[in-house]
């Protein structure tokens, strides 16, 4: 894995609707990220329906191995261009990237897309083809760490039209005001969040139409190594705990025996948090130099339920619990390796242990982590 992919989404609704009529959806492959932004004609329930529609179907197709061909001509059958009107009933832009930062990009009718590099811009080359009578633009290119791409409905470049902006802000506002958020460097969420907000503001508090954005930055991966039992043999205590420390990115301790082994070679003391229990999962622990400190197997068996309920990444951020720490931090990670300890504890629990870590393991494959473990 070259690079790592920061995702930031924000919406805002044309003023009087309840539910936005763009849709965007972001979908995590074993060997690529999915980005797939529709504008559903008009707005409201209708225009969310048909957007929704869009950006699922083309994340499914893609996801599953199918083509672009396949993809566009499936959504042209499905949604027909408005008799009426001459518009599509929606439009849409389509984002591809490998783990080796290669790109495809499919727009069609949708405002550009805008690619830089820190705090320039940078060209993306485009030709037209037509799929399933649709004219669509397409691009292939290389992301490299540094590149960000904002992806926006013409909801984003038409605000303040008619109001505070005659013409409205534009493709050249949109870029310049992108360039003064890659010179502060922040998170993609923090970018995306402040793009529409600058929309709501231009929009004098009462949009008139849906707006939203993609922001995407390639960064390096996020390593994340995870401690969980101490290993069959006592003698290999140091050497395990060598190889927690040196490893690179966040650090993560599972176990109350393994976390006073950590701490024991470490020569630090580990404290605990009481405010951090509940009812369910016991309290997390800290270490100086270690990143997260849990107790074992209940703790790991929660997380691994966390993550099989699709519990949303924002709400296990916010929680203070260590089951939904520990999944939080596993879902924020593209490299995670486990360092898994052999050793049978007086409860007997070695071989339950092992399955929910195989399960676990499993079903980070599935979500697109590159996961290693090893067994000591």
């Amino acid at each position: 894995m070259k690079i790592s992919l920061d995702i930031g989404k924000a919406q805002l609704n044309k003023v009087g609707e309840e539910l936005c009529g763009d849709s965007i959806e972001v979908v995590k492959t074993r060997s690529s990220t999915i980005v797939v932004l529709s504008d559903g004609l008009g707005s409201g329930v209708k225009a969310h329906i048909l957007s929704s529609l869009t950006t699922k179907t083309a994340a499914t197709m893609l996801r599953m191995g199918g083509e672009i061909e396949d993809v566009i001509e499936t959504i042209a059958h499905t949604l027909p261009t408005c008799k009426v009107r001459k518009l599509a009933y929606s439009t849409f832009t389509i984002l591809q990237v490998q783990d080796s930062g290669r790109a495809y990009l499919v727009e069609y009718d949708n405002p550009r897309a805008i690619l830089g590099y820190g705090p320039q811009l940078k060209e993306i080359s485009r030709s037209q083809r037509v799929i399933g009578e649709k004219k669509v633009s397409e691009a292939f290119f290389d992301l490299v760490e540094g590149d960000w791409l904002v992806l926006v409905s013409d909801g984003v470049v038409h605000a303040g039209i008619g109001g505070l902006l005659d013409r409205g802000w534009g493709q050249e506002g949109v870029q310049a005001f992108l360039l003064e958020m890659a010179a502060k460097n922040r998170e993609a969420s923090v970018w995306a969040g402040e793009l529409i907000e600058r929309c709501r503001q231009l929009y004098a508090g009462r949009p008139g139409d849906d707006a939203s954005a993609v922001v995407v930055r390639a960064v390096s991966p996020r390593r994340v190594t995870v401690l969980i039992g101490p290993p069959q043999d006592r003698s290999t205590d140091a050497l395990v705990v060598e190889k927690l420390v040196r490893s690179p990115g966040v650090k993560v301790v599972c176990g109350g025996t393994t976390g006073n082994i950590v701490a024991r070679l470490l020569g630090k003391k580990i404290e605990v948090d009481l405010s951090t229990r509940s009812e369910r999962v016991p309290p997390v622990g800290f270490i100086e130099g270690i990143d997260l400190v849990t107790e074992g197997t209940l703790t790991v068996l929660y997380a691994l339920e966390h993550l099989r309920q699709e519990v949303p990444f924002e709400t296990l951020q916010k929680a203070k619990d260590g089951a939904s720490r520990l999944a939080a931090t596993l879902l924020w990670a593209d490299v995670i390796h486990f360092i898994v300890g052999l050793a049978v504890n007086p409860a007997g629990e070695y071989n339950y242990k092992r399955q929910t870590i195989e399960q676990l393991i499993g079903l980070l494959r599935k979500k697109g982590k590159e996961v290693t473990a090893e067994y000591l």
